[in-house]
């Protein structure tokens, strides 16, 4: 799994990673992601929480359930219960 990052942090390694065929692909099978895109530096340096984008998180994380097979999503820092709602609607009904 990838715990405490947003999807579009991982994305350009996933998608390399598929491009090459590596094997530890096969062994991915789940996501946490965090609500913000901002990376971890302007996270610590911020004085208030940035939530993101429940909605865009969710079509994030259903795109990359569904590219990359995963079983388990949900959320890591910054989501709260409406970022988990979006992500299992969006997961259910495939993105």
């Amino acid at each position: 799994m990838v715990n405490c990052a947003h999807p579009t942090h991982v994305r350009p390694t996933l998608d390399r990673a598929a491009e090459e065929g590596a094997g530890w692909l096969a062994r991915f099978a789940g996501f946490r992601a965090n609500a913000s895109a901002k990376s971890h530096a302007e996270l610590d340096e911020s004085p208030e929480l940035d939530r993101g984008d429940p909605a865009a998180l969710a079509r994030e994380v259903a795109d990359l359930k569904r590219r990359f097979g995963l079983r388990v999503v949900g959320g890591g820092c910054g989501t709260d219960a409406e970022h988990i709602a979006a992500i299992a609607a969006a997961t259910a009904t495939g993105g």
